[in-house]
């Protein structure tokens, strides 16, 4: 059961991505009413502008390299349930899984790190380099103030006189070189880092009132929630790719909610609560979404082999072209072989987002909305850049 209007299918111009582009306007929708009072005015009177806008931040994938990271994060390539080894400090994952390289014109030397409960030491193998060492949160405070603002140039470099200052140190004085540090971590995903992060900006913008930034970021601070529901976007198996399941993927986001939301899911998920741990909540959510993953799988195999090809699989009209896409019948009985997954994931991801938007309204001191305008908002145009790489599953 649901309430509110909600297109029934892509607009034809679109395709669909992640949950859908269906999906993902659902969810935005039935996140508005979550809230209290106090804020439900605001968003039911912007409701068209959130729920269109809800997809955003997918058609910005195509546009820049960065885009794309933020929408999943590939857990189990860095450790299991409930991954202890990976830091909840964005900076502390980047550190921890970075390459330190210390270079003087044609030579170039790799530097180890090795990070301890209070320090950070760098040294090299089979090198004449003393070991040099600092306190990680001095270290780390470095980090932020210096690196953490190169994030999205092409080079992370550290000068030598830096270098020296920074460990009290004389031994980089005779190489006039630099240290250029390489990111390891980011290409298997940050969404959970990014949520964070966009729950610190909209609070931001709640708190200056800044009305011409204040929907976009509400509309896209939800694709990025509903995302981390999604168990693969949890994964390097993404796409069945490793198991022979190339195109699970769009079946379990997409086509399933398209079939099924409507006539079976009840979206009436209560109100909104404040988030005391908005990190920890967020991990949570990843964690669940993960924990899902082998039934996604394995249901979805075992199923594969009981239906031949011709039943698994069928012609549909779609943006004026006949594609081949799982057919009812098969999408059916995968999605009752799961249960109310599909749904109780659809449900978080509501739950989620009104949640979080609230929390972000209270810790901005819950200004009154009511002093907001109505703006329509001239979003920047979404230009597709042909060099910019997506993942196998963007192009089902």
């Amino acid at each position: 059961m649901i309430f509110g209007t909600v297109p029934s299918q892509p607009l034809p111009e679109e395709k669909p991505e992640a949950w859908g582009f269906y999906g993902h306007r659902l969810i935005n929708q039935m996140a508005v009413y979550t809230l209290p009072q106090e804020m439900f005015g605001y968003y039911k009177n912007n409701i068209l502008y959130i729920t269109e806008h809800a997809i955003d931040p997918d058609k910005r994938r195509y546009a820049t390299k960065h885009e794309g990271v933020r929408h999943y994060i590939d857990i189990d390539h860095w450790d299991k349930i409930p991954f202890p080894n990976v830091p909840r400090d964005f900076e502390e994952a980047i550190i921890k899984y970075a390459s330190f390289y210390y270079v003087k014109e044609k030579d170039t030397i790799e530097i180890k790190h090795t990070i301890t409960s209070d320090s950070i030491f760098l040294s090299v193998d089979n090198q004449m380099w003393e070991t040099v060492g600092l306190d990680y949160p001095t270290f780390l405070k470095y980090w932020k103030r210096v690196i953490k603002p190169m994030y999205y140039e092409d080079e992370w470099l550290i000068s030598h006189y830096d270098l020296n200052e920074l460990f009290a140190t004389n031994q980089f004085s005779g190489h006039e070189g630099k240290m250029i540090i390489v990111d390891k971590f980011s290409e298997y995903g940050i969404v959970p880092y990014h949520i964070e992060s966009m729950l610190e900006r909209l609070t931001k913008t709640f708190q200056n009132k800044n009305e011409s930034l204040l929907l976009r970021m509400i509309s896209e601070f939800g694709h990025y929630v509903s995302d981390a529901h999604v168990p693969l976007h949890t994964t390097k198996n993404y796409n069945g790719q490793f198991t022979d399941q190339v195109g699970i993927h769009a079946f379990w986001e997409s086509r399933i909610p398209e079939l099924f939301a409507e006539s079976r899911y009840d979206f009436f998920v209560g109100q909104a609560t404040y988030i005391e741990n908005p990190r920890e909540f967020i991990w949570d959510i990843v964690i669940k979404a993960h924990g899902h993953l082998d039934s996604v799988l394995s249901i979805e195999k075992r199923l594969s082999k009981e239906f031949p090809l011709d039943r698994q699989f069928c012609y549909d009209e779609r943006l004026s072209q006949t594609v081949r896409i799982q057919c009812e019948e098969y999408a059916d009985a995968y999605s009752r072989a799961m249960g109310t997954m599909v749904e109780d994931q659809m449900r978080s991801s509501i739950h989620a987002i009104g949640s979080l938007w609230y929390t972000a309204w209270v810790n901005a001191g819950q200004p009154d909305l009511s002093d907001f305008k109505i703006n329509v908002v001239d979003t920047e145009p979404i230009i597709p850049d042909k060099n910019v790489q997506t993942r196998a599953h963007d192009n089902e």
